[in-house]
């Protein structure tokens, strides 16, 4: 379906796809930024107004609504079962050509914003496909062959066409999805500390740390007050798992901890001086700036990333 923010400067043109009988329609954030009414046209050729329900900057996701009848919700795959090397389909409008259909293969997963030029968040945990995502694309289903969707294609590297682009894994979708619904926004947890990947450390800290492993989050700060120092963390800990979970680098980490909930006490194993020992902790909530990640909209229906108009 088209989806099209209008009363702003410029025409945003994006894609979303229906998830229920009731009109639920999932798309991008940046598709409807800035828009003070939204457009819905259908598969069908019906052209509906839709109500925004609920967004979330942080990861581009948007709920909106029609209420309309006669609607064929699509089936949510798990984007966990996608390997590398997987066949899939992306569904979009780019340029404005309705109802185009592109074929790729599951190129990555698990980018984030080391591998995303310009991801400002670090909360990213893409799909990387090579099927062709262009302006107009942004919202709409990356399917599995099973006809299920295994993410939200959402960034193009470099402006499209180039034989990379970028999906929001279900995954993640279905964790935040029970709160954009219920709440219209998102409530993060968090631990209250600033970390950084193991693998980027020098071989000199990681011999005077005592870390021998790749994997894990070192912890360089706690905040004073916050649920790390309540549960007694310290600079120089490494976090190597979360709720069993194993941390490979400090972006899956922040995810973990930041969808986790506010008030859950979880287990965190920890390593310090080559000692791991488990820790549990009450996570808080996490401090966000107010408007974080809602920069004025430009065209529209490309990616959150590009300054280019579309």
């Amino acid at each position: 379906m088209e989806i099209g923010p209008n009363g702003r400067k410029g025409k945003g043109l994006g894609t979303g796809f229906i998830i229920d009988k009731d009109g639920t329609i999932l798309t991008n954030n940046h598709v409807i930024r800035g828009a003070e009414t939204i457009s819905v046209r259908t598969s069908d050729d019906r052209e509906f107004n839709g109500d925004i329900i609920g967004r979330d900057p942080r990861t581009d996701i948007a709920v909106i609504r029609i209420k309309a009848k006669g609607l064929k919700p699509i089936p949510l795959g798990d984007s966990e079962k996608a390997d590398v090397g997987d066949w899939v389909v992306a569904i979009g409008n780019p340029f404005g050509l309705s109802h185009t259909v592109s074929a790729g293969i599951v190129s990555g997963k698990g980018r984030s914003r080391d591998d995303v030029p310009l991801d400002p968040s670090g909360y990213y945990d893409f799909i990387q496909t090579d099927a062709s995502i262009n302006p107009g694309n942004s919202g709409g289903p990356l399917l599995n062959l099973s006809g299920e969707v295994v993410g939200i294609n959402t960034a193009i590297r470099g402006g499209g066409a180039q034989g990379i682009g970028f999906a929001i894994p279900m995954a993640m979708v279905k964790q935040l999805l029970p709160m954009l619904l219920r709440d219209g926004h998102v409530t993060r947890s968090a631990l209250g500390i600033q970390i950084k990947d193991v693998r980027e450390l020098p071989d000199e800290r990681r011999a005077r740390l005592r870390i021998g492993d790749d994997h894990g989050a070192l912890v360089e700060f706690v905040a004073p007050g916050s649920a790390a120092a309540k549960a007694k963390l310290e600079p120089g800990d490494v976090i190597v798992a979360f709720e069993g979970q194993a941390i490979d680098k400090a972006t899956r980490l922040q995810w973990l901890a930041s969808t986790a909930g506010v008030g859950k006490t979880v287990v965190l194993k920890v390593s310090h001086s080559g000692e791991v020992a488990d820790r549990k902790v009450t996570l808080g909530e996490l401090d966000e700036p107010k408007g974080r990640g809602e920069a004025p909209a430009k065209g529209g229906g490309g990616s959150p990333f590009d300054d280019d108009d579309h």
